[in-house]
C-alpha cells in the first residue's frame, strides 16, 4: 500500500473519529447541559454538519495535492459501464436525499424552528421504508460508494479514499441501526430482517 494510500487513510480515520465523538450519546449530553436545551435543539445538527465539512476537508484536499501513482486507468468500453455505473450512483444518491426531510437532514428545519420560537424538538421522523429505501437499508451509503469506487480513473490517493470510505460507512451503518432499534423498535426490526444491508437483494441482515 503506498504512502498516499495511507495519508488518506489516516486523514478519514481522523475524521471518522471526530464524527463518531460528536454523535456519541455522552458528547450530545454534555453538550446539551453547556449550551442549554433550546439552543442545543436549534443549533446542533447544522453545527455538526458544518464541522463534519470542515473535518472531511484535509482528507479531500490531500487527494488532490497526493495523487500517487495511478492503480487503474480504464478507456474504451469499460470506462463506458465505468461512467454509467457513476451516474446510477449520483442519480440513487439524489432520489435517496430527497426521500428524506433534507431541511432536518441539515439541520435548517431545526434552526428555523429555533427562531421562529417554535416547539422543539421537533417531531420524530416516520420511518422510511419505500422507494431506494426498500432496495437496501442504507442507500446514502451504497450509491455514494458506487460512484467512488467506479471511478475508470483511480489513483492511490483516490484508493486511500474510497477504501476509508466503505470502512466507515460499514461502521456508520452498524451504530445508525442500533439508533435506529431504539427509535423505531419492532418495526424497524422487521424492516431489517425484510430489507438487505447494502447490497442490493442479498438477503439476511447485517
Amino acid at each position: 500500500m503506498s504512502q498516499e494510500t495511507i495519508n488518506i487513510i489516516l486523514a478519514l480515520l481522523a475524521f471518522g473519529a471526530f464524527h463518531s465523538l460528536t454523535a456519541a450519546t455522552r458528547v450530545k449530553s454534555f453538550v446539551r447541559a453547556f449550551m442549554g436545551e433550546r439552543i442545543y435543539l436549534g443549533w446542533y445538527r447544522l453545527l455538526y454538519n458544518i464541522l463534519s465539512i470542515i473535518t472531511l476537508a484535509p482528507a479531500l484536499y490531500l487527494t488532490t495535492i497526493e495523487t500517487g501513482q495511478t492503480i487503474w486507468l480504464f478507456d474504451g468500453t469499460l470506462a463506458a459501464i465505468f461512467k454509467a455505473l457513476q451516474f446510477v450512483g449520483v442519480v440513487g444518491l439524489v432520489i435517496s436525499l430527497f426521500q428524506i426531510d433534507l431541511l432536518r437532514f441539515f439541520g435548517l428545519k431545526q434552526l428555523m424552528a429555533y427562531f421562529k420560537g417554535n416547539q422543539l424538538p421537533l417531531p420524530d421522523e416516520p420511518l422510511t421504508r419505500n422507494g431506494v429505501y426498500a432496495l437496501v437499508r442504507h442507500p446514502l451509503y451504497l450509491f455514494t460508494l458506487m460512484f467512488l469506487w467506479f471511478n475508470p480513473i483511480m489513483t492511490a490517493s483516490g484508493l486511500g479514499l474510497v477504501i476509508g470510505a466503505t470502512f466507515y460507512f460499514a461502521l456508520g451503518s452498524v451504530l445508525e441501526e442500533q439508533k435506529m432499534a431504539q427509535q423505531f423498535g419492532e418495526a424497524y426490526r422487521n424492516y431489517r430482517q425484510r430489507v438487505p444491508w447494502m447490497i442490493p437483494f442479498l438477503n439476511g441482515k447485517k
